[in-house]
């Protein structure tokens, strides 16, 4: 299953921190509008894979299977005083 939320959090105790929802399902309205550009890019990575000599199928697979684990993801960084979390659900 592909990501839909991301939560990102960044707190610092000196200033008010914010906490900021991203529903990525409404990143795949502008994809489908953006269609014909996709299918450039899938040219042009199909271009790359035969100049590179790996399989075309294999290359969308892995980015896919990449794409769906994303969620569960937990990404926490912490400098100075200042603490950035970012999940993906």
């Amino acid at each position: 299953m592909t990501p839909n939320l991301a939560m990102i959090q960044v707190s610092n105790p000196s200033r008010r921190g914010f906490r900021l929802w991203i529903p990525l399902f409404l990143l795949w309205i502008p994809a489908i509008l953006l269609s014909p550009l996709i299918l450039l890019a899938l040219l042009v990575l199909l271009a790359a894979c035969i100049a590179g000599q790996v399989s075309f199928f294999g290359a969308l697979r892995t980015f896919w299977d990449i794409l769906c684990s994303l969620p569960g993801t937990h990404v926490h960084v912490r400098a100075d005083q200042s603490t950035v979390l970012v999940r993906i659900l």
